[in-house]
């Protein structure tokens, strides 16, 4: 009898031995939890220092789209063109001692559009070149050669730079008259005023495709280009 106790308490010390370390491994199952939860407890925080500041767009850090934007822009560079062009002769353009009053001698319905100056190219003269060349000192006066209505007067006309053109009525035909390369800011009438022969409309420069100081002069009569040099030695007095 007390033989079988040691036995029975032999065996259970056994059984005792190995069960505690499988329930030390065991633990009771969790609540089920979401994505959220768990990465709720390892969150971490992440604090970052910056220089950044905010900044206020102005319409100067894009360019113009709308063709009024466009305009205004043009009106802009030929201003800055204009303002360039008084520094490098040392002073405004009102400063220059000129009578602006003045016109063009002579009596006739056609005047000299510009008075003592050098003979340049001519009528198709190395290449295409519709007109002719008087070239002049920068600041040469520049007159209308007959009556008539102001066309076009731009400070950008094309290749012709500052330029003005004057639509007449002359011994029943349509002439029409071109004025290029005129100095910036210098244009003494605007598209629709009405010129008199000889009037005082703006001042020889070397604007648009130049590279001299001149007036390039056109004559189209009935919208066909005429030699303006003789035009101007046939009627001009």
């Amino acid at each position: 009898m007390l033989r079988n106790a040691a036995i029975l308490t032999m065996v259970a010390g056994l059984i005792a031995t190995v069960a505690l370390p499988a329930y030390g491994a065991w633990r009771p199952a969790e609540e089920a939890m979401t994505l959220q939860q768990v990465s709720a407890g390892d969150a971490q925080s992440l604090l970052v220092a910056s220089d950044t500041t905010s900044t206020t767009l102005t319409r100067d850090s894009y360019a113009a789209t709308t063709a009024e934007e466009i305009d205004k822009k043009k009106a802009a560079d030929a201003a800055a063109a204009a303002a360039a062009a008084r520094a490098r002769m040392g002073g405004n353009v009102a400063s220059i001692p000129v009578n602006i009053n003045l016109v063009s001698p002579g009596s006739g319905e056609v005047r000299w559009p510009i008075l003592n100056f050098t003979l340049g190219r001519g009528l198709w003269d190395s290449g295409y070149h519709q007109g002719v060349d008087l070239l002049a000192p920068a600041m040469t006066p520049i007159y209308a050669a007959a009556a008539g209505v102001v066309s076009v007067s731009q400070e950008s006309y094309g290749g012709y730079g500052v330029a003005i053109s004057i639509d007449h009525v002359i011994g029943g035909q349509r002439v029409n008259t071109l004025y290029g390369h005129m100095t910036y800011g210098t244009r003494q009438v605007v598209a629709g005023q009405t010129v008199s022969a000889g009037q005082l409309i703006g001042f020889v420069g070397s604007t648009g495709s130049s590279t001299a100081n001149h007036v390039h002069f056109e004559v189209h009569i009935n919208g066909s280009v005429v030699d303006p040099w003789a035009w101007l030695q046939a009627n001009a007095g």
